[in-house]
């Protein structure tokens, strides 16, 4: 879909109005349904709570879809890997038309039950592409590196030793692509700054991810990559700044989250819901439905932050984003593992 979006006028008081929110307004959030339809059975399948960051999105943008009475939705969250296709299983037995989730632990396993309901549609996250010889498993992640990189631009001008801390989950490509983009956008404010980059195994540990952010802070970091939860409670409480990624916690710390890239998966899922209430829905990455282009990741608003942020940063957030969505600059998606430098 051509998205035509006019020149934006950035300015610290109107950032809600960034080209990133521009992108969301404009995409397929913004679509209306021509002919009402029934509401479609939903499920959920989550790993971790949700409340988790990347989850959350998820579960979010299906509560939105069942508001709408597009949907009628269920799900269950910290399911386990090992037990996850039967709970495939069962949600495909109980009538489900569509049922998303995220597989990264259990892609064989997950695979194998779609291919028994063939008239099920399969939504979900995974690292792996979609199979023409599975038409009924889709697959998606939140490619949000259009964002990444505006958040980067903004903690390469705000921090002051150039020594950035990166906390993620496990290096698999949904974090790295966003790192990478993260580190590119921070080097557009000042090319010598430098990362300290670790892993902690982790999906869902605070407390893992505090104490190596802590470790970072000793070694030098002024700002903190919070890929995942704990991560600005340590930098809270070591009185430096964070940049959050894929929810907004600016309110949780005011003093603290300078700037978060978001996800949205409202044109994700409305898709695949569009695709199942018109029969179509087939083997397709969805991924594309994170770029901003199609509202999938904006930049949060500033908050108590307005006023903060060096014009220069705020200049270069502008004309990047004008370029995102004119298609004359394109972030780079890098799925390997970064490195501390």
């Amino acid at each position: 879909m051509k998205i035509s979006t006019p020149p934006l006028k950035l300015s610290r008081r109107g950032f809600l109005g960034t080209a990133a929110t521009a992108a969301l307004l404009a995409g397929p959030l913004g679509r209306t349904r021509a002919i009402a339809q029934e509401p479609i059975k939903v499920a959920g399948i989550y790993t971790v709570p949700v409340e988790q960051q990347w989850v959350s999105r998820i579960h979010k943008a299906a509560l939105i879809a069942q508001e709408r009475g597009d949907i009628v939705y269920d799900f269950s969250e910290n399911v386990s890997n090992t037990d996850y296709a039967r709970v495939m299983r069962e949600y495909a037995e109980a009538g489900n038309q569509l049922i998303v989730g995220e597989v990264f632990g259990a892609e064989a396993e997950a695979r194998e039950v779609a291919a028994e309901y063939p008239d099920v549609a399969f939504l979900m996250g995974s690292s792996f592409k979609e199979d023409p010889a599975l038409p009924n498993f889709a697959v998606f992640d939140n490619y949000i590196q259009d964002g990444s990189y505006l958040s980067g631009i903004i903690a390469g001008a705000m921090t002051e030793n150039g020594n950035i801390g990166m906390v993620g989950g496990f290096p698999i490509p949904e974090v790295n692509r966003l790192m990478h983009a993260f580190m590119a956008g921070a080097r557009e404010m000042n090319p010598d700054i430098t990362f300290q980059v670790s892993f902690i195994g982790s999906w869902f540990d605070p407390p893992k991810a505090k104490e190596t952010a802590f470790a970072m802070i000793e070694n030098g970091a002024d700002i903190l990559y919070a890929e995942r939860f704990g991560v600005s409670d340590a930098a809270k409480e070591k009185g430096i700044l964070a940049i959050g990624n894929v929810i907004d916690t600016q309110a949780e710390y005011p003093d603290t989250v300078v700037a978060s890239a978001l996800w949205h998966f409202e044109p994700t899922l409305d898709a695949a819901i569009t695709a199942v209430q018109n029969g179509n829905f087939t083997a397709a990455d969805y991924g594309v439905y994170s770029f901003m282009k199609e509202g999938g990741t904006s930049l949060a608003p500033l908050g108590t932050f307005e006023g903060k942020i060096p014009q220069e940063a705020l200049d270069m957030v502008q004309q990047r984003a004008n370029e995102i969505m004119s298609g004359d600059f394109t972030v780079e998606i890098n799925d390997e593992e970064p490195k501390s430098s």
